[in-house]
């Protein structure tokens, strides 16, 4: 998917210092529901949605991996994604705001359709929406981050898809001169990046949900 990589002079600048904090898979699942809890999926979604600038890393870990707990994720596979990534591959971008808006609604926090709504919006020259996708992008990259240091298995950064993968790669600067090797987990898939003796770790959930 080709438009995971127009992005690149975005997502140089999305990565600062964060805090790095071990994934508690457990405790957002059962965040997820809990009223309760200061990290409740909805609680949360509605402070990204409004102020993404106000989300600390904590709050955007458990907002990108708490998606993994919805059932109604919209998913490359999909016919209306599909639909939203033709109009995309033809720069119909008035189309793709249409589409993509929709599908945000249902799934705001998916960073496919994400980039293709900042694209979208760049193009036709809406900054305010622009800025304030960018903003809630970098929330959930900063989740990303804040995941692991990528330097062993131990700390290896958690992505929810393989397109997440991707993503996270090009904000890395990782490109092709960096070979690929897999290997599996209980959990997921670890894939190690390696050029010479440098190596980036990371790990392609698969949760049983």
């Amino acid at each position: 998917m080709k438009y995971h990589f127009f992005l690149l002079f975005v997502m140089f600048s999305v990565f600062g210092f964060s805090q790095k904090s071990k994934v508690d898979f457990k405790a957002i699942e059962k965040s997820f529901k809990n009223s309760d809890s200061p990290y409740k999926y909805d609680k949360l979604l509605f402070k990204y949605k409004g102020y993404p600038k106000s989300l600390d890393s904590i709050e955007s870990q458990y907002l990108y991996y708490g998606r993994n707990f919805r059932s109604d994720k919209v998913t490359t596979s999909d016919e209306a994604f599909k639909r939203l990534a033709e109009a995309f591959k033809q720069n119909n971008f008035e189309e793709c705001i249409k589409l993509g808006k929709a599908l945000y609604d249902k799934d705001p926090t998916n960073l496919d359709v994400l980039l293709i709504l900042l694209r979208a919006y760049d193009s036709v020259k809406d900054g305010n929406n622009f800025m304030h996708h960018l903003n809630q992008f970098r929330s959930l990259a900063d989740g990303i981050k804040s995941s692991g240091d990528g330097k062993s298995e131990k700390t290896a950064y958690l992505v929810n898809s393989v397109g997440d993968e991707y993503i996270l790669l090009n904000i890395l600067n990782i490109g092709s001169d960096y070979t690929r090797g897999s290997k599996p987990s209980k959990d997921g898939m670890f894939d190690i990046w390696e050029k010479e003796d440098k190596k980036i770790y990371i790990k392609v959930l698969y949760l049983e949900l």
